[in-house]
């Protein structure tokens, strides 16, 4: 890995945790934070491509589970990772590396709605796939329950995902720090 590799790394993390500094909005018929975050993974992926973005987020989680007060409102620490939401925390990773490897693959013909694709196939599917199982598992409650909750956040993400998506065409028009394999679209 570069240091060019290592420093880009290094700065998502940090756009994660700056991220968290956006209040997190609360809507008082769920428990669970609407935050800035969750764009975070479709910024990483889209922008650095699938291995870069999905360290950044690998080093953000490390620095939450060593009790950096990174998390929106100001959380961190192995704690967090016992609750109902660690399922998102952890999927940012998964989410950070799909994102990429879509935009990867479609690099050559990206545009905005192959980008928006990117960025809801991994911020939004992958993300839910592995957020709400862990919240039916670590909650106690049945997996319908914990998905029709959590669909009440589709629609903002689907904004972040809209936002990413926009970021990532600007920056591949302006800076591209993707560069897909020899061969590949």
């Amino acid at each position: 890995m570069s240091t060019r590799d290592i420093v880009l790394v290094a700065l998502f993390a940090a756009l994660m945790a700056a991220l968290g500094a956006f209040p997190p909005l609360m809507i008082p018929a769920i428990a669970v934070p609407i935050t800035a975050q969750s764009m975070g993974p479709m910024l990483a992926g889209g922008i650095l491509g699938a291995k870069r973005g999905a360290l950044s987020m690998l080093l953000f989680v490390l620095l939450v589970a060593v009790g950096l007060p990174l998390l929106s409102g100001g959380r961190g620490g192995l704690g967090i990772f016992a609750g109902p939401t660690a399922g998102f925390i952890f999927g940012w990773i998964a989410a950070a590396a799909v994102t990429g490897y879509l935009v990867e693959r479609f690099w050559t013909s990206l545009n905005f709605v192959t980008a928006f694709l990117a960025a809801t196939v991994g911020g939004i599917v992958v993300l839910y796939g592995i957020g709400i199982p862990w919240i039916s598992l670590v909650g106690g409650v049945p997996l319908a329950t914990a998905a029709t909750g959590s669909a009440a956040f589709i629609p903002g993400d689907l904004v972040k995902a809209g936002l990413a998506a926009a970021a990532i065409l600007m920056v591949k028009r302006a800076y591209p720090m993707i560069r897909p394999a020899h061969g590949r679209p």
